[in-house]
């Protein structure tokens, strides 16, 4: 996604507190108390405490966190189930939390949609009417509402189950009605609260590969709650994990798992499989020395492996291409012969790769090459940055024993 796309919705200092003693509450917190404090004090409970963000359009922000950290609270906060105690919730640039019960209704019904983890479906209607019933509360006519939600149907992949009701249908198959529904809508703005925790593992990860190709498709800012961090990893464009109501990072999968902001976003991340994450962007060096084929000879390219004191060096030409590697070795040997260029000498069968390939996608390469890998624009194969064998082998020593063992083995065999 580009970095150009708008700020869908910004969340500004927003905080709720359950209580009678709101106001009180809030001041207590403004000063710096602690929710364990508040709650002694006014019997109040901090559910959201002061929380910042911006969304952007097409995105699929993952806000996740145990039990009692906030994140379905927050989510209510947002169209306003949960009233907010403080704070601003900017939708499309205008802020929610100062609507009238009339323009909230208008935003529901039209531009912000929810699914919830129960998944609400009227046993008496059938697949279709259950679908359409948005519509229906929303006034429009029986034959424009089943089109549309005949069509969400079909997008979610229950082309031919219109007819039938609710209890006919697998855990799975309810939650895609439910899916439907809220897409029938045609929203800017899906709300997931825990959309997929009450379903079977083997469901659920059926349910996450149906999201993003429905995504893929349809192109929605969706806000998505859960508090299993594989599936926000999953689907997640960037991820808000949570705590007692605070939001304690923001970012990627690889910017939390790379650099987490506290020792507990640090502890629950602790047993994530890095090398399905950590990709070559992170990995790689992108301050290299290369030389620059028909530009420079072997003189020139062995200067500069001399300078930085390597025996290897990355070819490009003359818009950055990558093109391959030449050796020090035969660089001297086409010194010896008088050649001026380093065409003779560039090994080409070489290996490069996307920023966005993982490190376990990357890790047989190592066994196949001597060189460095190179990582290469998609696009145009410009020369971004080269990964070593050593800083691969570094970062599997925070996988596995067993795998680390056979990786380290494999690199010293060549």
């Amino acid at each position: 996604m580009s970095d150009n796309r708008k700020i869908k919705i910004k969340v500004e200092d927003l905080t709720l507190i359950f209580g009678k003693r709101k106001q009180d509450a809030l001041k207590l917190l403004r000063q710096g108390e602690s929710k364990e404090e508040i709650l002694k004090q006014t019997k109040c409970t901090v559910g959201v405490n002061r929380a910042s963000f911006e969304i952007k359009e097409r995105e699929i922000f993952v806000i996740m966190g145990l039990s009692g950290s906030g994140k379905s609270t927050l989510i209510r906060c947002l169209n306003r189930l949960n009233e907010p105690t403080d704070g601003k919730v900017i939708f499309d640039n205008h802020d929610i939390t100062r609507d009238t019960n009339k323009q909230l209704l208008e935003t529901r019904r039209t531009e912000m949609s929810m699914v919830f983890q129960k998944f609400g479906l009227l046993p008496h209607r059938t697949i279709i009417e259950n679908a359409a019933f948005g519509l229906e509360i929303r006034g429009e006519e029986k034959l424009a509402r089943e089109e549309k939600a005949k069509k969400a149907l079909e997008t979610v992949g229950l082309r031919g189950y219109e007819s039938q009701y609710p209890a006919e249908l697998s855990g799975g198959m309810q939650q895609r009605v439910g899916l439907a529904r809220a897409l029938a809508n045609d929203p800017d703005v899906l709300l997931m609260d825990e959309a997929f925790s009450a379903l079977d593992p083997l469901i659920k990860s059926d349910m996450q590969d149906e999201l993003l190709a429905i995504q893929n498709k349809l192109h929605k800012t969706i806000v998505f709650i859960t508090h299993d961090l594989d599936e926000a990893i999953k689907i997640g464009d960037r991820i808000a994990i949570m705590k007692d109501g605070v939001v304690e990072q923001i970012g990627t999968a690889e910017e939390i798992l790379t650099s987490p902001a506290s020792e507990y976003v640090e502890a629950f991340v602790e047993k994530v499989d890095r090398k399905t994450i950590i990709t070559a962007e992170t990995l790689m060096f992108s301050k290299y020395t290369s030389a620059e084929l028909y530009k420079d000879g072997p003189k020139g390219a062995e200067r500069k492996m001399r300078s930085v004191g390597i025996d290897i060096l990355p070819v490009v030409d003359k818009d950055k291409k990558f093109l391959g590697f030449v050796w020090l070795r035969d660089v001297l040997r086409l010194d010896k012969a008088k050649e001026k260029t380093l065409e003779k000498a560039l090994n080409t069968d070489v290996a490069s790769v996307y920023k966005y390939r993982t490190v376990e996608e990357m890790l047989p390469l190592i066994t196949e090459t001597r060189t460095p890998l190179a990582v290469v624009e998609e696009d145009t194969g410009k020369l971004l940055g080269l990964i070593t064998q050593t800083s691969l082998i570094i970062e599997a020593t925070r996988f596995e024993e067993k795998e680390m063992k056979e990786l380290i083995e494999k690199a010293t065999d060549l």
